[in-house]
């Protein structure tokens, strides 16, 4: 074969797998990208081996050098993958307005930064208590530290909550936790690859938060004031086009700066999101999307050492990420939401628990700076999908058991009391971004 036709083949089997898994798992119950990672698993060299063969056209190509051939191969496979995950942070930045963080309140920014302080902490000391690096210890703790909005929005839309007050502090707290995520990934991936001293770590973190305050806020009042006058001065009649600029271009400069790719997606998806044809984007993004974001779960997917899952020492080291990943989460929603009802806490809490795609970034970025070693990435892949899994059967039993009549009554004012907005207008926004 060709290289082409080796890479076709290769692209080919990869997404139809995905898709594949991904339609067992919605039929199952499942969040989809459960069985896109599932199916990664089993196309990839550590099972079937359907992938990461290269042909003979690819071996000619390289003189014969095979490890150069199968590397090139996946660099392939890295590229698009990167695009699918750029893709995702942007559409989730779309669905995430500036407005939208600043209107739920004092308590949702305290589950959200709680949410990322226990989880870190816990996981860094079990890491490094373990006898790992302190950087490797560093990116798994990173790993815990973020919620997969779209798993979790998912979840209370199938179950019907977004109305309820619970949901709301879940899904700002969760924009909050992912944006302070990202902050301090662009931290720990600027520190692993320049090896920064105290000072320098100061630094990065100050760039961080700079560079995504200012994208946020110029993003945000640009696009308000002036996407549709630009629109008519160069006659842009379909928006995607520019939009798919943006976010190439903030991604590039996100990366120029040290920060990943990923951050200047979602800044750009975030900024957009305020204008008037954000509902257009999404639409006409929606198939980009379809095509492009199950090649990154199918490829991480494939990274997953299956003989590292075979060691009882690997298996222990999983479960107890997830344990801390879990009570992490759940103490720190505790913490947050102290002064109301149990069940509204743990509700909170639950909400925040599945780490879904924001695990695997984080894992994947860590394996392609070499600092994540591939027995450890298993763990991190495991620890996100039960993390995953759990989420949707616990919240629906929780609904099933929630407080009724005057006592939900009474939960709802306890935590109505720390948001910012009336109820309808609260409502409505998380409605609209939902």
């Amino acid at each position: 074969m060709q290289p082409l036709t080796t890479i076709l083949v290769d692209l080919f089997v990869l997404f139809a797998a995905a898709r594949l898994g991904g339609l067992l798992a919605s039929r199952l119950g499942q969040p989809a990208v459960i069985g896109e990672l599932l199916a990664g698993v089993v196309i990839g060299p550590q099972a079937l081996g359907l992938i990461g063969n290269p042909g003979g056209g690819m071996l000619e190509a390289f003189h014969g050098d095979a490890a150069a051939a199968a590397h090139a191969l996946e660099l392939t496979h890295e590229t698009v993958a990167e695009l699918g995950v750029v893709v995702l942070l942007f559409t989730v930045g779309l669905e995430t307005r500036a407005s939208d963080i600043l209107r739920v309140g004092a308590r949702a920014g305290l589950v959200g930064v709680l949410g990322i302080v226990m989880p870190f902490a816990g996981g860094f000391t079990l890491m490094a208590a373990t006898g790992h690096p302190r950087l490797e210890s560093g990116f798994v703790a990173t790993a815990l530290v973020a919620t997969s909005v779209g798993i979790t929005a998912r979840v209370l839309q199938d179950l019907g909550l977004l109305r309820q007050r619970e949901a709301r502090i879940i899904l700002g707290a969760a924009v909050i936790d992912d944006v302070l995520g990202l902050v301090l990934l662009a931290v720990i991936s600027s520190t692993a690859e320049s090896g920064a001293s105290a000072a320098a770590i100061v630094l990065i973190a100050a760039q961080a938060i700079g560079f995504v305050l200012f994208v946020a806020w110029a993003g945000s009042h640009a696009t308000r004031r002036y996407s549709w006058q630009v629109r008519q001065v160069f006659r842009i009649e379909e928006p995607l086009g520019l939009a798919l600029a943006v976010m190439l271009g903030l991604a590039a400069l996100a990366g120029l700066l040290g920060l990943a790719g990923i951050i200047g997606a979602f800044l750009g998806g975030m900024g957009l999101a305020e204008s008037r044809d954000r509902e257009q984007l999404e639409r006409t993004i929606r198939p980009i999307a379809t095509f492009l974001v199950p090649f990154f779960f199918a490829v991480t997917g494939s990274r997953v050492s299956l003989d590292a899952l075979r060691d009882p020492g690997i298996v222990a080291l999983a479960l107890a990420v997830t344990v801390v990943a879990v009570a992490g989460k759940l103490a720190g929603a505790a913490l947050a939401m102290a002064g109301t009802r149990w069940w509204s806490a743990l509700f909170v809490g639950v909400g925040m628990v599945p780490r879904g795609e924001v695990g695997l970034i984080v894992a994947g970025i860590g394996r392609n700076l070499g600092i994540i070693p591939a027995d450890i990435f298993s763990v991190v892949v495991l620890m996100s999908v039960v993390t995953t899994l759990l989420v949707p059967p616990w919240l629906a039993a929780l609904h099933r058991f929630a407080p009724r009549s005057g006592a939900a009554a009474a939960v709802s004012r306890d935590v109505n009391d720390d948001l910012d907005v009336p109820i309808d207008a609260d409502a409505a926004a998380l409605e609209g971004r939902r």
